[in-house]
Formats: C-alpha cells, sequence, structure tokens
C-alpha cells in the first residue's frame, strides 16, 4: 500500500468529492498519452524537482521507485535538472530524493 500524507488523508475525509475529482483528472491525465508508467513517474519527477516542490519530490521519487525506477535513476533525473534550475536548487531536490532512500533503507 502506498504511503499517504496525514495532511492528504485529512483533507479527503473533510473534502471527499474535491479529492475525488482531483484524483479522477490524475487519472486522466496518466491514461491520456503512450508513456508507460516507469516514465510517467519519472517525467512527473522532473516536474516536481522542477517546481521546486519539496513534498512532491519526495512522493514522486517513491511512486518512481514503486513504478519500477532505482533509485539511481530518481537521481539522474535531479542530476539532469542541474543546467536548468541551477546547481543550489539540485542540491536541494537531490537531497529530498534522499530523504525517500533512507525510508526505503
Amino acid at each position: 500500500m502506498p504511503e499517504i500524507p496525514e495532511w492528504y488523508t485529512l483533507v479527503r475525509k473533510r473534502s471527499p468529492k474535491l479529492v475525488k475529482a482531483y484524483e479522477a483528472l490524475g487519472a486522466a491525465c496518466q491514461e491520456a498519452g503512450p508513456l508507460d508508467g516507469k516514465t510517467r513517474a519519472l517525467v512527473k519527477l522532473a516536474i516536481a524537482v522542477g517546481a521546486r516542490l519539496e513534498g512532491a519530490v519526495h512522493s514522486h521519487a517513491r511512486r518512481a521507485v514503486e513504478a519500477g525506477a532505482s533509485p539511481e535513476e530518481c537521481r539522474h533525473v535531479v542530476l539532469l535538472a542541474t543546467t536548468t534550475i541551477g546547481f543550489p536548487s539540485m542540491m536541494a531536490a537531490l537531497s529530498w530524493i534522499e530523504d525517500q532512500s533512507k525510508k526505503r533503507a
């Protein structure tokens, strides 16, 4: 069973219709094209890294591994961002990836 943050669970309990609609949109986006699950998960991780969203990086790193990506592939995604988002931002995102690696260890 995937790890679901407490806060998300609480919001889902308080606003079930809203969260159900959000989850349906996410499912529709996943099914909208030809990318396989692992590739989609790595793309979502890259988007989270580029947006500098720590919680999303944690979530999408976990999901990428669940979809079959290796921790090394997740790290590579972050390293690829260096020339786009800058070294300090890449280092921050890499630390977030390592947070997830520690949880799995």
